[in-house]
């Protein structure tokens, strides 16, 4: 299935992303709201036919999905707290395409924070992205490499693992799961690939895991 994660908070159910593979598939997870970080097909395809609940997304992913037969749609504003259930997201811009701009969210709910941006080079504002965390979800699409691409003055692509964990360091967050991974993690040796980033975690005292299909945590 392609990445998605759901956030349960006092009987709330909200699901950030919904790719391709979960078209027709809601029944699964029955969320009470959905929130994309982007338009790209491994995050909002699974919504080509409609939603069963609110939609939540920011005006350049709205326009990307014009066409699709959303019946409730709802804007979240850069850095501006939107409340969605009782579960607080607010978006940050991050890079990582031209046709389809992407955001990351900084989610509370509770007591918990967490960062969660599956696809990115790097945050805007990352400081305050970052600021108290708990818990940064981010790319796996490479552990060390540069994934990084020029289109004119523009960006495109992923940051190393390896860069994701020194923005952790710094920002002063304890722990980090390494979500949308690419064939790199998911066709490695378990306990070679573990081993690597343990490694690269533990000069940055950083606590890793790779998340894998049905993980929970309670924060």
């Amino acid at each position: 299935m392609h990445t998605s994660l759901l956030v349960s908070h006092l009987g709330t159910r909200v699901m950030i992303d919904c790719g391709l593979d979960w078209l027709g598939k809601f029944k699964r997870v029955s969320p009470s709201a959905i929130v994309l970080t982007h338009g790209h097909p491994d995050h909002a395809w699974g919504l080509r036919n409609g939603a069963p609940c609110p939609v939540y997304a920011s005006q350049q992913t709205w326009q990307s999905l014009q066409h699709y037969p959303i019946e409730d749609r709802r804007l979240i504003k850069d850095r501006t707290p939107t409340k969605v259930y009782g579960i607080t997201f607010e978006a940050f811009p991050v890079e990582h395409s031209i046709l389809s701009p992407a955001v990351g969210y900084r989610v509370r709910a509770g007591g918990a924070r967490i960062f969660y941006a599956p696809d990115l080079i790097f945050i805007h504002e990352r400081k305050a992205a970052l600021d108290g965390v708990q818990l940064y979800i981010g790319d796996g699409a490479t552990v060390m490499r540069s994934f990084v691409r020029r289109r004119g003055k523009a960006l495109i692509g992923h940051s190393p693992v390896r860069t994701q964990l020194t923005w952790c360091q710094k920002e002063g967050v304890p722990r980090a799961i390494i979500t949308h991974c690419s064939s790199e993690i998911v066709n490695s040796d378990e306990r070679e690939i573990a081993a690597k980033l343990r490694v690269i975690a533990a000069e940055r005292r950083v606590d890793v895991r790779i998340a894998y299909d049905g993980m929970k945590l309670n924060l």
